[in-house]
């Protein structure tokens, strides 16, 4: 019995590939894409309300997945948090993106984490070539990581990272058409600097700067028989912030945050005489007019992402997403957040703006975000994202605390 297998697997990738196109569009534009794009969604609430900024913000539970070397830095012995993104809710109720993460620190100087993501792409029937129902089945993906954190001077600190990345995307016996699940194994590598300032007026002010490099891993394949294997979305995140204490209970920070996929750039192919089709050579590979072969691996591509594009310097520079946020706590209780995120038209022409509220009480703390796009639609656009977090301090530290107090 045949399947319409083509079909599934498009659909299955439309679904989870919501940041650009697939195919290189008509209008010009140049869309980098890669397998488990999921990876590249705000799982918690606070950066979502931010931009998607988090390179250098003030370290929290959910910092494993901006810059995990600010765990070296958070003020709190050890917590955990649970999140939702629900993904194009407008259209459908059973898509999402589900968090859990949890963090410790080791004395001072170090602290661990670990998270786990599962993306759910909802129920998809499976159909033969006449349209009997074959069955329901449920595409998910799904990564678990853990880090490790470590002060190197009061001021630096450092991470590394390790991630396995699993992807179902048609997960039915279809072991007769060479088709299985797709499976990576990833690295991080992070850099967290924070300077302490004393500025006139300003009880206290402060000025970090976060460098992150996630993703680095093996392409992905779905398929047994075939040799061409995919890039994850590996990335590079770095900006800087500033924060500043107006007082005892005012607190503003402003953050900026410029990321870039560290993986080829598509070249622009050869057309044949019917300008149709692409020309090709002797062994029956494409022939490149513009560009480099991504045909490479995974670090020959990292390196050839920042000068392979084929419109040159330009292309780089549009390559590069921009973001851009501001947060306000009040006695550290409750905080109001807005943010800015700016992708080129020609790499997928993301643009929205993003609000947030949070909510601290003991260890318990709350996170909203909502996202309003400007332009074209959002899979986020109109819905409401949260993040419950629980952060603790150990024993001896809070007496210590209360005793100063």
């Amino acid at each position: 019995m045949k399947i319409r297998l083509f079909f599934i697997i498009l659909c299955a990738l439309a679904i989870s590939r919501t940041f650009g196109q697939d195919t290189e569009p008509d209008d010009g534009s140049r869309v980098i894409s890669t397998a488990v794009p999921f990876l590249t969604i705000s799982p918690d609430a606070r950066s979502g309300g931010m931009g998607d900024v988090g390179a250098a913000t003030t370290p929290d539970t959910y910092s494993m997945f901006w810059n995990p070397a600010k765990y070296a830095f958070i003020d709190k012995t050890f917590g955990f948090g649970i999140g939702y993104v629900p993904w194009l809710r407008s259209l459908v109720n059973d898509i999402g993106l589900a968090s859990v993460v949890g963090f410790g620190k080791i004395g001072d100087k170090q602290a661990i984490a670990a998270s786990l993501r599962f993306f759910s792409m909802g129920s998809v029937m499976f159909t033969d070539n006449d349209g009997n129902e074959l069955g329901e089945v449920k595409p998910n993906e799904w990564a678990i990581d853990a880090t490790y954190a470590r002060k190197f001077s009061r001021e630096f600190s450092g991470a590394v990272a390790g991630r396995f990345i699993y992807s179902n995307l048609v997960p039915v016996d279809l072991a007769n058409l060479s088709v299985q699940p797709g499976m990576s194994a990833a690295a991080d590598v992070a850099m967290y600097y924070h300077h302490e300032m004393e500025i006139k007026g300003l009880s206290n002010a402060s000025v970090d700067f976060g460098l992150d490099i996630s993703n680095i891993g093996v392409k992905m394949s779905y398929s047994s028989t075939s040799t061409v294997r995919d890039f994850i979305p590996t990335t590079l995140r770095l900006g800087p912030s500033f924060t500043m204490d107006i007082d005892d209970y005012n607190r503003i920070s402003i953050s900026l945050d410029l990321a870039k996929l560290l993986v080829p750039t598509p070249p622009v192919y050869l057309k044949d005489h019917t300008g149709s089709a692409d020309s090709t050579d002797a062994n029956g590979k494409r022939v490149i007019y513009k560009g480099m072969d991504p045909d490479v691996s995974v670090v020959k591509g990292m390196i050839q992402s920042f000068y392979d594009a084929p419109y040159g310097f330009k292309e780089e520079i549009q390559e590069i997403n921009l973001s851009v946020a501001a947060e306000y706590w009040y006695n550290k209780l409750f905080s109001v957040r807005a943010g800015y995120f700016y992708e080129s038209k020609y790499k997928g022409g993301r643009q929205f703006f993003t609000l947030g509220a949070g909510l601290r009480y003991n260890v318990f703390g709350l996170d909203f975000s909502y996202l309003i796009p400007i332009k074209n639609n959002n899979p986020l656009q109109h819905t409401l994202q949260f993040t419950l977090l629980f952060n603790f301090d150990n024993t001896k530290k809070a007496e210590k605390a209360a005793g100063t107090n």
